[in-house]
């Protein structure tokens, strides 16, 4: 399924050197591939075509990536922090049992019940784990660990996912409502 969204593929860490290089923290599988689709772009439509690209010794989740529209290290260092994106449609499409997080923002999430909840706002990292966010119906916001256990299922065809509420929740959700 093709969506018209972006897809986010590293965020700049910081300068690197005095010719403009950045180092990257890298969101995909390979941070070789930054390049592959296209040229990158921030939130504000600023383009960044990737020139040469190097890992970072030991990490392989960083790499070092001169941009042909960055040329000294004073406009490297204002790119930190700065997201770098590719529109979802320039990328493959998933195999398998595989999908871009961004397929699944507004996706209609259901309980186990077939209630719905709301819709899918985002998948959130912190650290410890993806993080699905909802945004429910009633105007609050569900943060479920994104594991198999809290979302058994992903109906990509009907555009929906199905969320285990856990008891806390639902359970505050039912003295809301008055149901017994």
């Amino acid at each position: 399924m093709s969506r018209a969204r972006d897809v986010l593929m590293a965020a700049v860490i910081g300068a690197h050197g005095l010719k403009g290089e950045v180092k990257v923290k890298a969101f995909t599988v390979d941070p070789e591939t930054l390049g592959a689709y296209g040229p990158l772009h921030a939130k504000d439509g600023r383009r960044f075509t990737v020139e040469v690209l190097r890992p970072v010794g030991g990490r392989d989740d960083e790499a070092i990536v001169a941009f042909a529209e960055v040329k000294d290290r004073n406009a490297s260092e204002a790119l930190k922090g700065t997201e770098l994106f590719v529109a979802r449609d320039k990328l493959p499409e998933a195999e398998g049992n595989e999908f871009y997080h961004a397929d699944l923002v507004g996706l209609e999430a259901f309980d186990t019940d077939g209630r719905r909840i709301g819709a899918v706002q985002s998948i959130q990292n912190y650290g410890a784990g993806d993080v699905l966010v909802i945004a429910a119906d009633e105007g609050e916001e569900i943060l479920l660990a994104f594991t198999k256990d809290n979302v058994p299922d992903i109906d990509f065809a009907n555009g929906r996912v199905i969320v285990a509420v856990p008891d806390e929740i639902d359970a505050g959700d039912e003295g809301d409502r008055g149901e017994e």
